[in-house]
């Protein structure tokens, strides 16, 4: 779920840089080949902001799942990791 998206986002960064350097720049002969696949660069813009958006919701759901693991569960991993001591929410160790 954040790999894919964050080769795109690279994918698709580097493309949109080589059109500002130009068609006969190195950036243009590596990523080119993104403008045989969608020709418009405002199109390639649009995905781009739309995969920032998914990746910018998938780390505030990631987030917030965790710490409510953290609060629900019987284990504290997300604050063992703040404090670097593991508790258990029964008192036992």
């Amino acid at each position: 779920m954040f790999t894919l998206p964050l080769f795109f986002m690279v994918t698709t960064g580097f493309a949109l840089y080589s059109e500002g350097a130009g068609r006969d720049s190195l950036e243009y002969a590596l990523f080119g080949w993104v403008f045989s696949i969608w020709p418009n660069s405002q199109d390639i813009h649009t995905f781009h902001h739309l995969g920032m958006w998914v990746i910018l919701v998938f780390v505030m759901v990631h987030i917030y799942v965790a710490v409510r693991e953290d609060i629900m569960s019987r284990q504290s991993i997300i604050s063992s990791m703040i404090s670097g001591e593991r508790l258990f929410k029964d008192g036992e160790d």
